[in-house]
C-alpha cells in the first residue's frame, strides 16, 4: 500500500505514556471481563479505539478555556458562550444543556414520547431506542435498505431516509402518533454513514406537510458536512460552516453529545426551536440534570466544549480526521478483511459475519471478534451487532443485518503508525480465524446488555 498521507494538522504539546500486557496477561483480563471489553480497566489497553465519546485530546485554547470557568451555579458566562455558540452555528432559538447525549435523549423521550407512538428514524441507536421504548414508544426503522448490506460501496449516502418507508408508516399510524422522525447524522450503527442534503430536504418537507418535528442526533454533524461536502457537487465549494447552518435548518430540534463533534470529555444539550417544548425540557433538566444553565456541566466543562463547537468547523481538522479513519480502512481493505462500505466518519467497521462465517449470529460473532482482537494485541474495540441490538418486548433477540465490530478513531490521539498497529492485529486474528469459537452469555442484563453483560466460551 502506498503510505503517503499529509501530517496531523497539529503538533504534539502533552504525553501519556502508554504500555502493553503480554499476551497471557491480556488473555486473563479479558477473562476477568466477562469477554466484554467494555470492562476491561483502561490500564490494560494498549490502544483505545472502544469509543470516540469523550475520548478526544483537546486544544491548547480548550486547555485554557478550562481556567476561565464560571462556577456560578446559575447563569454563568460559560453558560452564555456555549448558548450563544450553539445559536450562532446551528440556528436553533433555544438550548437545553445536559452532561450528555443521553441525557439530552432523556428529556427528548419524556416530553413527546407517549404509549402508543411510534418514532421513525434512519436505524436505532441503542440508547435513544431505549428511552423512546421506556416512554412507550416504538422505534420504526425508515433507512434505506441498502444500509443493511455491509458491501454495498456504491451508495454515498447509506444513511438516508427511505421517503416511501416514511411515508408508509405515517399512512399506517397517523402522523397524530409520530411525534417526531429522529435523523441520525451520520448514523453509527450503519457504519458511521452520511445523510445527504438533498435527503434531509425531503424529510423536513414531508414532515412539515404533516405536522411532524424533525429532530437530529446530531453527535457527529461535522462528520456529515464533510461528506456532504465531498460528495454532493453543489456543496464542493461551500464552508463546513455553510453547510452545517443548511444541515439545522431542516430541523426542528437536536440532541447532541458534545463528547464527539464538540471535541471533549464531557457534555450535551438539547437544542430547539419549539418554546413550550423548551419550557418542558427546561423544567424537567432540574430533576435529571441540574439547572438549565448548567445541565450537569462545570463552567469550565461549558467553555471548553464552546471553543471546541468552533475548531470542530476547521476543514484541515476534520479532513484529517475523515481521512485517518479511511486509512485504516483502506488497510484492511487491501488485506481482504471484510469491512462496511462505503468507509465512514468516525470508525471502521468489521463484518463479523464474514469474518467469522461459522459462527452463527445467536453465538454471538462480534462479541468474540472483540475479544479476540484485545487478546491478539491489546487494541480495544466493541461490539455493534446481536448483543447491542438487544431484545425486543417479547424478550426474542433482535438479529440485525449487520454485526459489527466498530474500530473508532479518537479525535486528535492517534498517529498513522499507531493505525497500522491495529491493522496488522485485525490482519493477523484474521489469519487463525477458524480457530475462534462462539461466546453465551453467563450473565445477561434485563437492557442495554452490551454495557455489563458477560460471556463465556462454548
Amino acid at each position: 500500500m502506498d503510505k503517503k498521507y499529509m501530517p496531523e494538522p497539529y503538533k504534539v504539546k502533552m504525553v501519556e505514556p502508554l504500555r502493553i500486557l503480554q499476551k497471557e496477561e491480556r488473555v486473563e483480563a479479558i477473562k476477568k471481563a466477562g469477554y466484554n471489553t467494555f470492562l476491561l480497566n483502561s490500564r490494560d489497553v494498549y490502544i483505545d479505539l472502544l469509543t470516540d465519546s469523550g475520548t478526544n485530546a483537546m486544544s491548547d485554547r480548550q486547555w485554557a478555556g478550562l481556567m476561565m470557568g464560571d462556577e456560578a451555579y446559575a447563569g454563568s458566562d460559560n453558560w452564555l458562550h456555549l448558548k450563544e455558540t450553539v445559536q450562532s452555528i446551528m440556528g436553533f432559538k433555544h438550548v437545553v444543556p445536559t452532561h450528555q447525549g443521553r441525557g439530552a435523549e432523556n428529556l427528548l423521550s419524556q416530553v413527546l414520547v407517549k404509549p402508543g407512538t411510534y418514532i421513525p428514524g434512519n436505524m436505532y441507536f441503542t440508547t435513544t431506542r431505549a428511552h423512546q421504548e421506556m416512554n412507550g414508544g416504538t422505534f420504526v426503522d425508515v433507512i434505506i435498505d441498502e444500509a443493511h448490506i455491509s458491501d454495498k460501496e456504491d451508495v454515498l449516502f447509506k444513511g438516508n431516509i427511505d421517503i416511501k418507508k416514511y411515508e408508509d408508516l405515517i399512512n399506517k399510524v397517523g402522523a397524530k402518533n409520530i411525534p417526531y422522525i429522529c435523523v441520525g447524522v451520520t448514523v453509527n450503527l450503519a457504519g458511521g454513514q452520511p445523510v445527504s442534503m438533498k435527503n434531509l430536504r425531503e424529510v423536513h418537507e414531508l414532515s412539515q406537510k404533516h405536522g411532524i418535528k424533525v429532530m437530529f442526533d446530531c453527535t457527529r454533524y461535522v462528520e456529515n458536512a464533510y461528506f456532504i461536502k465531498a460528495r454532493e457537487e453543489e456543496y464542493k465549494d461551500k464552508t463546513i460552516a455553510e453547510i452545517v447552518k443548511e444541515m439545522f435548518s431542516y430541523a426542528d430540534g437536536a440532541t447532541m453529545s458534545g463528547k464527539k463533534d464538540g471535541i471533549v470529555n464531557i457534555g450535551g444539550f438539547l437544542a430547539m426551536n419549539d418554546e413550550d417544548l423548551y419550557y418542558k425540557a427546561a423544567a424537567l433538566v432540574v430533576v435529571y440534570e441540574g439547572m438549565p444553565s448548567y445541565g450537569g456541566m462545570t463552567g469550565r466543562d461549558m467553555e471548553a466544549f464552546s471553543i471546541g463547537l468552533k475548531e470542530a468547523l476547521d476543514y484541515n481538522y476534520i479532513k484529517h480526521r475523515i481521512e485517518q479513519v479511511e486509512y485504516l480502512g483502506n488497510r484492511l481493505i487491501e488485506a481482504g478483511i471484510p469491512i462496511v462500505k462505503p468507509i465512514g466518519g468516525h470508525a471502521v467497521f468489521l463484518d463479523a459475519k464474514k469474518f467469522l462465517p461459522h459462527i452463527p449470529q445467536s453465538q454471538y460473532p462480534a462479541q468474540v471478534l472483540a475479544a479476540e482482537i484485545y487478546i491478539e494485541s491489546g487494541v480495544r474495540t466493541m461490539e455493534r451487532g446481536n448483543v447491542s441490538a438487544g431484545r425486543n418486548k417479547e424478550g426474542k433477540e433482535y438479529f440485525p443485518s449487520l454485526e459489527l465490530v466498530r474500530l473508532t478513531i479518537p479525535r486528535r490521539v492517534y498517529s498513522y503508525a499507531h493505525l497500522d498497529y491495529v491493522a496488522e492485529a485485525i490482519i493477523n486474528t484474521y489469519k487463525r480465524r477458524d480457530e475462534i469459537k462462539g461466546l453465551k452469555f453467563s450473565y445477561e442484563p434485563p437492557v442495554l446488555r452490551f454495557f455489563t453483560g458477560k460471556f463465556e466460551y462454548i
